[in-house]
């Protein structure tokens, strides 16, 4: 193995290493903990940070490790790994130094940040995934990291909240192998290559079909596509961190992740269309963006409104590569790192009043926005970009998945955007206003003598809320939009 193949693996082992060390750590050794933590967040970011470097250069690594029966671990960084890998770590650093402040004094320390780090280790090895296989094997390993994170704090309502992901969760793993080794008994290994690797005469129509709905189907699980979505909103009783990791960067995302994988990269955008599998998916992704949309405005607890609010958003990411079309899957997948760190700060935010303050229910924030005004003026940027207004990230990626539709000849998602713009904000502005306008109707536990959260608690999502602020700008040149085209949807878009 080259010391260049050593680089994708070295991107999956800096979370997984301190991890394991963690896991045996006496609960009392926070300071070592926390220092292992950091450390392997920071190792993370460093690696990742010289992958797309190399990859700027035009550099690309590949680690093969050979598993059983003629299989393999594929590492690779391509850019659409680069995509989700680089948001991974990135995030994960900011995560971890919110959960340190947010677990403070908590129980089970240990073995939380162990499998919190195994967690984001399994979501790079899915991220850098080159073949089907490999993203499988990475992708129940996410499921089986995730569900102690679930059920966490040990309470009956969170081990219900456990079977029920796992339920959800294993039966989409099983449609994913089922699907998967059909294909490698029809096609062969299948490795991910720009375009598809599918020829339309790979098998007949119909089972080509079959297969395609078992892999979207099980992928669709985590990425919580309608009628799919049922374990998201119940996960919701985990703590906050977990709640942000969960719908900014590692489940939800995994399965919007793969489901572009297989239409663009196994089956092929020309391949879905010719066997009429894209529109079908593009209405799913419809149904999923104004039937969770429907569902959050009825939601009076805090996260699980943000719960059904990912339910929609990740759904545009399902819709943009549906639609095929170069501008269309580039709205898609820059809503990926988007969303990620717009919804992040939503669910920072939200836990820091939680710990704060005791709140977690909408109809009990009124004047938070006085009592916790950095917080909420980080919540705020979020909730405006889940909107879409302007100048937010979330305007850039809406506007660019409505030009892609009005590109391929769909000028009804046009229509579907603006109906689901008008949900968004009749279900946070509502939020926005309570905490900024109304005025308290409570007085604060005793214990919150703070103006505002932990400086741990506060200093992530006002990072994240600033990053989404400078995308939004950055991204709002029609150069630097087609730069997101080039390099992420493998297609050269016409300014």
């Amino acid at each position: 193995m080259t010391s260049g193949a050593l680089l994708p693996l070295a991107a999956v082992l800096s979370a997984l290493g301190p991890g394991v060390v963690i896991a045996f750590l006496p609960e009392e050794r926070h300071g070592l903990r926390t220092t292992l933590n950091l450390a392997g967040a920071l190792l993370q970011v460093g690696v990742m940070a010289l992958l797309v470097a190399e990859a700027a250069r035009g550099n690309a690594y590949t680690a093969r490790i050979p598993f059983v029966a003629g299989t393999e671990i594929l590492l690779q960084t391509d850019p659409l790994a680069l995509l989700l890998a680089g948001l991974s770590a990135l995030l994960w650093l900011l995560t971890t130094v919110y959960a340190i402040g947010y677990l403070e004094g908590s129980p089970h320390r240990s073995r939380f940040f162990s499998f919190f780090s195994l967690c984001v280790s399994a979501t790079l090895g899915l991220a850098l995934a080159g073949n089907l296989f490999t993203f499988f094997v990475f992708y129940e390993l996410l499921t089986l990291a995730t569900y102690p994170l679930v059920v966490h704090r040990g309470t009956d309502e969170a081990v219900r909240a456990g079977r029920v992901y796992l339920g959800y969760t294993l039966a989409g793993g099983l449609a994913l192998l089922v699907g998967m080794a059909w294909l490698t008994q029809i096609a062969g290994p299948v490795e991910f290559e720009p375009g598809g690797v599918l020829a339309e005469g790979a098998a007949d129509p119909a089972t080509l079909t079959v297969i395609f709905v078992l892999l979207v189907g099980g992928m669709g699980v985590k990425a919580a596509l309608v009628p799919l979505h049922g374990w998201l909103p119940v996960a919701m009783i985990a703590p906050a961190p977990v709640s942000a990791l969960l719908h900014a960067v590692a489940v939800v995302k995994a399965g919007a992740f793969g489901i572009v994988r297989v239409v663009d990269e196994v089956y092929g955008v020309a391949l879905v269309a010719s066997l009429g599998l894209a529109t079908p998916l593009a209405l799913l992704a419809t149904v999923s963006i104004l039937y969770s949309s429907l569902r959050a405005l009825a939601q009076d607890y805090l996260k699980r409104r943000l719960a059904y609010s990912t339910v929609s958003q990740v759904a545009y990411i399902t819709l943009g590569v549906a639609l095929g079309g170069a501008t269309a899957t580039m709205g898609g997948l820059v809503h990926l790192v988007h969303q990620g760190i717009m919804k992040i700060t939503l669910f920072f935010c939200a836990g820091a009043i939680a710990e704060t303050l005791g709140v977690h229910r909408i109809s009990e924030m009124a004047g938070i926005g006085r009592r916790m005004p950095g917080t909420m003026a980080a919540f705020t940027v979020g909730a405006l970009g889940m909107i879409g207004a302007p100048p937010t990230a979330g305007f850039i990626t809406k506007w660019y998945l409505g030009l892609g539709g009005l590109g391929v000849g769909e000028p009804w998602v046009v229509g579907v955007l603006a109906l689901s713009g008008l949900l968004n904000a009749a279900y946070f502005l509502p939020v926005l206003y309570v905490a900024w306008f109304r005025p308290p109707e409570r007085e604060w536990p005793a214990s919150s003598h703070r103006l505002e959260a932990h400086w741990m608690l506060l200093a992530p999502p006002l990072t994240t809320a600033v990053l989404a602020l400078l995308l939004g700008l950055l991204a709002s040149t029609p150069f630097s939009a087609l730069e997101w085209a080039r390099l992420i949807s493998f297609r050269e878009v016409a300014p």
